[in-house]
């Protein structure tokens, strides 16, 4: 996917390519994240609450998720930036976003 960016007066100036999402090691970071992020409220919709108060299998399965995000990510940015570093660096970014979104509810959650 390409997106023109304009100047304000209808010129364009440069494109913003993120056809790199469309490789599996552009997706599939983010996939992990979504994965993690619905993996809680799944669990809990499934098998309850944990009643012993411990972290759980979810926690454990959460933890293993976000483990091999980070390994993708860097499987990425190995591949990738060296080849097409512009592109990279904006795909990089995105999954990076979604790492975030994926560990800021054991920040909010945590006391």
């Amino acid at each position: 996917m390409r997106i023109l960016l304009t100047n304000g007066r209808g010129r364009y100036n440069s494109f913003v390519d993120f056809t790199l999402i469309k490789k599996p090691a552009g997706w599939i970071p983010i996939a992990i994240s979504i994965g993690a992020l619905t993996l809680p409220w799944l669990w809990v919709y499934f098998f309850g609450p944990e009643p012993t108060g411990d972290e759980g299998g979810a926690a454990h399965l959460w933890q293993l998720l976000m483990i091999a995000q980070v390994i993708a990510i860097a499987i990425f940015a190995i591949i990738y930036l060296p080849k097409k570093p512009k592109q990279a660096i904006l795909v990089l970014l995105i999954q990076i976003a979604f790492l975030i979104a994926a560990a800021i509810p054991v920040f909010i959650l945590e006391h």
